[in-house]
């Protein structure tokens, strides 16, 4: 596989990002990845992004950082008109936008905050598709709407690119979008149709859905752009070939972009092997739910630009920097690519607002850590 700079997998795609007036990506010094005594590492010059992963918290304790939610309420009863209630989405992904390229990361996230859940959002405007009640998804205290399929799936336009380009606005850094994949979208919905004999069909069809979002987000200038596939490790190893399969139209429409696959809540370890053979160019990690996999990656290296979830997306408890980096410093020693990602380990929705941005402070203290000359 070539070897990409980091930065050239952020900083080509800006060739095609503006920042706002005044507001440019800097590229900070490569820092290097220091071999402490005894492991057996060949000091190297390394790039090291840090990204948030996808939602963040778009309600905080202020009175303020509750007018979201405020909103909501009101255009529920009645009292205000989507258009309003866009305007006040707008202003909290600026917000969270700011809030996340003020703790010092160099790859952010509109938040998700349009986002009712990871699944409705994409579902909703398809026509062939209904909305049931509430499930919890996966093992969270988070609930989506369950998409009931009832004829053959077209797609509409969800809207992703118009939310890009205004995130993107209000952005002094380069901004990542986050869709859910063909995959846990199809695992997630229930067939009430003859249009469909198998969930592999609508996996099929749901996946070129997805590909066409993709090629919009690329033309609009994104330069890493992330499918969510956490359905893939909860049990269904025989699926992999399916999401190969899956991953092709959608690696196609990519343009300049680079595709990123990213799985959690669960252990990824026994599909690490499958998950380096998928269409993208990098894979995302969840090492918060285990440790087999830091054996494997020291063992087997990656075949792939690796995104490593090294805070918890789902505990309030900060991580110790210094043991972070030395699990880094284990984990990464037949790591021959130029590039790794360090991020929270799923998205920051699942915490308090302060907390997250504390997560995120945290990758920039662990970052330190582990090259000091970038403290």
């Amino acid at each position: 596989m070539e070897t990409f700079s980091v930065y050239h997998l952020v900083a080509t795609a800006t060739s095609r990002w503006r920042a706002p007036p005044g507001r440019g990506f800097v590229r900070p010094r490569p820092p290097r990845l220091l071999s402490p005594p005894g492991l057996d590492i060949v000091p190297r010059r390394m790039e090291i992004l840090l990204a948030n992963h996808s939602s963040y918290p778009r309600i905080g304790n202020s009175a303020h950082q509750q007018r979201l939610r405020r909103a909501q309420a009101a255009h529920e009863r009645g009292e205000i008109d989507d258009a309003a209630l866009v305007v006040v989405e707008r202003s909290v992904i600026a917000e969270v936008v700011a809030e996340q390229a003020a703790t010092g990361i160099d790859l952010v996230t509109d938040g998700q905050v349009r986002w009712p859940d990871p699944v409705s959002h994409l579902m909703a405007p398809l026509p062939g598709v209904r909305l049931n009640g509430l499930l919890r998804f996966f093992d969270t205290n988070f609930y989506y709407r369950q998409p009931v399929i009832t004829g053959r799936l077209a797609r509409h336009c969800a809207g992703l690119a118009a939310d890009f380009r205004h995130a993107c606005s209000a952005s002094s850094r380069p901004l990542k979008p986050v869709l859910t994949g063909p995959y846990t979208l199809a695992r997630l919905s229930v067939i009430a149709t003859d249009a469909y004999a198998h969930f592999q069909d609508l996996a099929v069809d749901l996946s070129t859905i997805i590909a066409a979002e993709v090629r919009e987000l690329a033309e609009q200038g994104a330069a890493v752009i992330q499918i969510d596939e956490p359905a893939i490790c909860m049990g269904h190893a025989d699926d992999i070939r399916l999401l190969r399969q899956l991953f092709e139209p959608i690696y196609e429409a990519r343009g300049e972009a680079q595709i990123a696959i990213a799985t959690y809540f669960a252990d990824a370890d026994p599909f690490y092997p499958q998950l380096n053979s998928v269409a993208a160019d990098i894979v995302a990690l969840d090492l918060s739910t285990t440790t087999a996999l830091d054996q494997t990656i020291a063992s087997a290296g990656a075949a792939k630009i690796l995104a490593l979830g090294v805070v918890d997306g789902r505990d309030s408890r900060l991580e110790d920097p210094q043991a972070v980096a030395r699990r880094l410093e284990r984990l990464l020693r037949r790591y021959t690519i130029e590039a790794v990602y360090l991020q929270p380990s799923c998205g920051l929705e699942f915490l308090p607002r302060d907390r997250a941005r504390a997560k995120l402070e945290r990758l920039v203290a662990i970052r330190a850590a582990l090259c000091p000359e970038h403290a």
